[in-house]
């Protein structure tokens, strides 16, 4: 997996665990610029701060509001509507992928996941917000 450092591309990363924290900041963070909130209603204070990230990778089971809920908020923001949004879950369930997905999210990937397939999906979402990634 080749990194490329692109500090200009800003992750905003919604997730509870600590672990799970730090294996994707290991996997992420010397590609793009990191930020972690821990759940959902941090993430939208986050963003209603002015910091405005190029992609939401969030859990799907975070407290306060979960991943959905962070779907279903941001798509009624006129101002927050066309960010794209990754849902990660250790849940298979066709079901949540299907309510995420019908939701407005951009991609889903069930924990546990190959970081070099994660990191072509996180490429994937970028190009089709048309964010420039390499």
């Amino acid at each position: 997996m080749s990194k490329i450092n692109n500090p200009q591309i800003h992750i905003l990363l919604v997730e509870d665990d600590e672990f799970m924290q730090a294996v994707l900041d290991e996997i992420l963070n010397a590609t793009y610029r990191i930020d972690i909130r821990p759940d959902g209603l941090s993430a939208l204070a986050f963003l209603q701060g002015g910091n405005i990230p190029d992609l939401i990778i969030s859990d799907l089971n975070t407290p306060n509001m979960n991943g959905l809920e962070l779907i279903q908020q941001l798509k009624i923001s006129d101002f927050f509507r066309s960010l794209p949004i990754m849902i990660l879950s250790g849940e298979e369930s066709s079901d949540k992928r299907i309510k995420c997905l019908d939701a407005g999210a951009d991609d889903f990937v069930v924990k546990p996941f190959n970081p070099a397939e994660l990191e072509a999906r996180i490429k994937m979402v970028l190009r089709r917000a048309g964010k420039s990634v390499i």
